[in-house]
């Protein structure tokens, strides 16, 4: 059998067959066109506030629909903090903004139990914290100690909260935005592995072009963005989550993504060399699951009823980015994550040599 090319294999893989368990329907092409022309909706607003990020705000957008949590770095004064108050104003969620400082202490985030008399006893009554928001913006995240960021691992995983052995949910929906500063910077506590593999995405907020800033300047007095209104209701918003969901995976797919992690691993035999002499420790499984999630929210954006090669790329850097953990030889030697995840692309092939079961003949 020759290898088919990949337009092939995408117009191979874009029905369903009922090998597939568990695959859905396909997206209607009338559901395909609502998706996106709500999510472009959405990027008209975010880029009349924002100006000169149309790709970053993109990636925040595939971020939202596959439900993750999203980490923004770059330094002081690019518009971290009001691209997360922007989005808040188009999408109505209810706010909170949590700004970390060192003497910030778990209590401020999640809430404490206080003691309270009522009915003529004392008791302990939880009052909740910042946390319990459907947008959670941790603003210079790493400017906390660890033992204060770890206390939003348990809410960013199950969506809920566990004081004194009593378990306390989240609204939903619950994301978390969080920025942090470079941590060359003074002051700053580097993220720990466990907290960073909780963020769906973390993407580089660059400075933008002397166009773009002569824009800002003629455009808005003291720098300040144009008021937002809302354009999507919470019924809206979970119409598009499901819509995302149902962007179909094929086969082809999921077997290109695992492929990829299992890559990432120096001590797999499928790991090029760059990985196996740069990287010290790979990806975890919800590399992969982060990978699924968000190709399916980029094909949306991008008007298709299912995820192809291409939708994967253009997550990858999101997503694994801050996954690998480079051994120390990397920095010596000049290497970067994103360098890494280029050589990943590169050496691992859309198709493996076995072709998945939607694509035999």
């Amino acid at each position: 059998m020759n290898n088919p090319n990949e337009s092939e294999i995408q117009s191979s893989v874009a029905a369903p067959t009922e090998a597939d368990e568990g695959a859905g329907r396909l997206l209607a092409p009338e559901e395909v066109e609502e998706g996106h022309d709500a999510i472009s909706q959405l990027l008209a607003g975010l880029n009349s506030a924002i100006l000169g990020q149309s790709d970053l705000l993109e990636m925040v957008v595939i971020c939202l629909l596959s439900r993750g949590h999203l980490l923004l770095e770059g330094l002081p004064g690019l518009g971290k903090t009001e691209l997360v108050k922007s989005l808040s104003s188009l999408l109505g969620l209810e706010f909170r903004r949590l700004q970390f400082t060192p003497d910030l202490l778990p209590s401020d985030i999640v809430g404490a139990p206080i003691l309270e008399e009522q009915h003529g006893a004392r008791r302990l009554v939880f009052h909740p914290g910042p946390i319990f928001a459907n947008l959670v913006l941790a603003d210079e995240i790493n400017r906390a100690t660890p033992k204060t960021q770890s206390a939003l691992l348990e809410a960013m995983q199950e969506h809920r909260v566990t004081v004194l052995g009593e378990t306390h949910a989240l609204p939903g929906p619950f994301f978390v935005l969080a920025t942090q500063n470079p941590i060359e910077l003074e002051g700053t506590y580097p993220l720990p592995e466990a907290q960073l593999d909780r963020f769906t995405f973390k993407l580089n907020v660059e400075h933008v072009s002397s166009d773009t800033l002569e824009q800002i300047i003629r455009t808005r007095k003291n720098g300040e963005p144009p008021m937002l209104e809302q354009i999507w209701t919470a019924a809206r918003l979970e119409r598009l989550f499901g819509l995302a969901e149902q962007v179909y995976l094929p086969s082809a797919v999921a077997n290109y993504i695992a492929r990829l992690v299992n890559a990432t691993h120096p001590e797999s035999e499928a790991s090029p060399e760059q990985i196996r002499q740069f990287v010290k420790f790979g990806a975890s499984p919800r590399a992969a699951i982060a990978l699924s999630g968000t190709s399916r929210a980029a094909a949306l954006l991008a008007g298709k009823p299912n995820v192809g090669f291409d939708d994967v790329r253009r997550v990858a850097y999101g997503v694994l980015g801050h996954r690998l953990i480079l051994d120390y030889s990397a920095r010596l030697e000049g290497w970067t994550t994103a360098r890494i995840i280029d050589c990943l692309l590169e050496s691992i092939p859309e198709v493996d040599r076995e072709f998945p079961g939607d694509l035999q003949q």
